[in-house]
């Protein structure tokens, strides 16, 4: 049975190697391919995205260089709301969506404005501050010390302009919540018991405007569960692949 390549979106402030544990699994049978997005890792931080479909637009170019039409499509945090994104722009090409610790709904007046602000701290400051405060969102405070080391070290190497940039982005992303009750393909939402950021009840909600979904929810994991628990987050991610391959 032919395989499905899989796209993973990384969240912010992070990159491509916040997927590691999923590429050693799946990388064998299936492509998996996990940029880093504009601004982040090795990818330029010029020219910056001015627009949250920016990140959107890079990924189909991504893909079209690659020659991969067709695939299975994953992201975690605010790569789960690019996932989504993507799937507004080019739902033709995608058989199967993986939204992890995310959620459809536009920023509150108030979450513009500490985006914005955010993003003005990290332009003065550098990320170094910011990724001391959040260490223990990101990640459980009992996670395991070489996944804190890991997911710190993403943070402290991301470009300042680069994040500042995506925050200003993502303060005017659009609603995606009417966007989910109308996805077509197979969908799996994933959530860490202990997430601050994107609770269970966000995570729910998803699962029940998608038409056709399953709700993973990992005990002892954060906001990062695919790091923090990796045994637990490929063996639902493998059934779903499976699936997903089966009906396509």
């Amino acid at each position: 049975m032919a395989t499905l390549p899989l796209v993973l979106v990384h969240g912010h402030p992070f990159d491509h190697t916040m997927w590691n544990p999923q590429r050693a699994a799946f990388s064998a049978d299936r492509q998996v391919i996990t940029p880093d997005l504009r601004g982040y890792g090795a990818s330029p931080v010029t020219p910056a995205v001015t627009g949250f479909p920016d990140f959107a637009r890079d990924i189909a170019a991504l893909l079209d260089q690659l020659k991969v039409p067709e695939f299975v499509l994953g992201g975690l945090s605010m790569g789960g709301q690019i996932v989504m994104d993507c799937y507004r722009r080019f739902p033709d090409r995608i058989r199967g969506l993986i939204l992890a610790d995310t959620f459809p709904a536009p920023e509150t007046p108030e979450g513009v404005e500490v985006r914005h602000a955010m993003a003005d701290r990290l332009l003065r400051e550098g990320m170094r501050g910011y990724a001391d405060e959040v260490l223990e969102k990101m990640v459980a405070p009992y996670a395991d010390a070489e996944v804190k080391a890991h997911v710190h070290r993403m943070m402290t190497a991301t470009s300042p302009r680069g994040a500042a940039a995506a925050l200003r982005a993502r303060a005017g992303r659009p609603d995606y919540r009417d966007l989910l009750t109308r996805v077509t393909v197979p969908a799996l939402v994933v959530v860490g018991t202990d997430d601050e950021y994107t609770p269970v009840a966000d995570a729910e909600a998803m699962h029940a405007a998608l038409p056709s979904s399953q709700l993973l929810v990992i005990e002892g994991a954060a906001h990062m569960p695919n790091l923090e628990r990796p045994t637990e987050f490929n063996e639902a991610l493998g059934a779903f692949l499976a699936k997903v391959d089966a009906s396509s």
